[in-house]
């Protein structure tokens, strides 16, 4: 049986500090290449990626979260990856869980795996998530289990990994290119049947780890919402947004 290619992409923006901790944590042997894709970086993040030998794609100007996504997606599948994980550079993921992120869908049991923060509240709080962010994210992943027939503990993980089948089946250009992008496309991937399933991770929020500022964050929450509500019209057959076509 032909063993699965999976690359790792990073969608990189000012992680020079941390993108080096990110990658050695990955575990030898369970990844066949890493793409980081620079997002117009204003620090050096280009020049650790390269001396750390990883396939390095730059944009000559910022295209924002989604736009930095797409560009991963198409030159992983252009290199024939069967399995893709996003790990964000910021550490703020635990890129040692890598296998056990990719084993499902390695195993033909699940299309897309989710990394969750949340499998309690002590674990989120203690590992550094801020009060506010940890009752928002409860609260959406609330909505969004309800709207969409699941059961996930969060829906806002930054830590996912894809089947070839899912990247190439959705419309990921028709998506947002700031960060509604992950909801969307996990809104598009339930729409057209495909399974997730969630592995815990540790929270670890720190000073040079990114973050979703108020009026970005106000925004990507009114998005998510009309995003359900655009889910609902299709479900009920009243409304075919393009996400879903």
């Amino acid at each position: 049986m032909k063993k699965a290619k999976v690359i790792v992409v990073m969608p990189a923006y000012n992680a020079a500090k941390t993108i080096e901790d990110t990658y050695r944590d990955i575990p030898i042997g369970v990844v066949d290449e890493v793409i980081v894709v620079d997002d117009c970086s204003s620090d050096n993040t280009v020049e650790v990626a390269k001396k750390l030998g990883l396939t390095v794609i730059f944009h000559e100007m910022n295209l924002g979260y989604g736009g930095n996504q797409k560009t991963c997606y198409r030159e992983a599948i252009k290199r024939n990856a069967d399995i893709v994980i996003m790990i964000h550079p910021d550490y703020q993921y635990d890129s040692r869980l890598t296998e056990e992120i990719v084993k499902p869908i390695r195993d033909g049991r699940f299309d897309i795996m989710f990394g969750s923060r949340i499998r309690t509240r002590k674990e989120a709080l203690d590992g550094g998530m801020p009060p506010v962010k940890y009752i928002l994210n409860r609260f959406v992943s609330l909505i969004e289990n309800i709207v969409l027939g699941v059961n996930l503990t969060e829906h806002l993980s930054g830590y996912r990994a894809y089947s070839k089948k899912v990247l190439q089946t959705l419309p990921l250009n028709k998506f947002s290119n700031d960060f509604l992008f992950d909801q969307q496309l996990t809104v598009s991937a339930i729409a057209h049947g495909f399974t997730i399933a969630e592995y815990p991770v540790p929270v670890r929020y720190f000073s040079e780890s990114s973050s979703i500022q108020f009026i970005k964050g106000t925004k990507f929450l009114l998005e998510t919402f009309f995003t359900l509500f655009l889910f609902i019209l299709y479900k009920l057959k009243i409304y075919k947004s393009n996400i879903f076509i």
